[in-house]
């Protein structure tokens, strides 16, 4: 290296380097979609926000399936890690899906917690049922917000969104929350 920071040859990498913001949070490019500047930024702007609590859904699952306790806890760390991979899925289809449309998707994890509506959870360990009952509500947060965004995205004609909306955000999360619900049901195990 020259004491200017500058390679001396071809195999020494550029680093420390900074450049400029090129496309603004919160901004949509032109892109041939077949939507308008309109469409696009509305739909952007809700799949932020669904992108933001997902990614916080996401954390939620690794946290419990972490630490987990309990006479379930084996079933229960297998299916907090499920969940939590396909959640990671979800999140990337609904980054790409902002991007596809010209948007910025939210992804820094300090980003994402000014956006999410999720509430934070206890940096401890909470009892069991806690956690399952936490990641319900975190889901149903979801829900609720994914079939309004559905709703509204349609006025609009995005049905690319609202297709990724139904089947991979609605769909998974109905049935993520359907499995965590059924742990929730006080039952015997060997009598009745």
């Amino acid at each position: 290296m020259t004491t200017d920071s500058k390679p001396i040859n071809g195999s020494q990498p550029w680093l420390h380097q900074k450049g400029e913001v090129i496309q603004e949070f919160g901004t949509v490019k032109q892109f041939p979609v077949g939507l308008s500047y309109d469409a696009r930024m509305y739909s952007c702007q809700r799949m932020n926000r669904v992108l933001a609590d997902t990614q916080i859904l996401y954390g939620l699952y690794k946290k419990h399936h972490w630490l987990m306790r309990g006479a379930t806890f084996y079933q229960l760390h297998l299916v907090l890690d499920k969940h939590a991979g396909e959640q990671l899925d979800i999140v990337d289809t609904i980054a790409e899906r902002v991007q596809s449309l010209g948007g910025v998707a939210v992804g820094d994890p300090r980003h994402v917690a000014e956006i999410t509506s999720i509430p934070r959870p206890p940096d401890g360990v909470e009892e069991v049922p806690a956690m399952l009952s936490r990641l319900l509500e975190a889901h149903e947060t979801i829900l609720i917000d994914a079939h309004d965004a559905a709703l509204r995205i349609a006025e609009w004609g995005d049905d690319g969104t609202i297709d990724m909306l139904v089947s991979q955000v609605i769909r998974s999360g109905e049935r993520q929350a359907w499995f965590l619900a059924e742990h929730l049901v006080d039952t015997p195990l060997v009598r009745a």
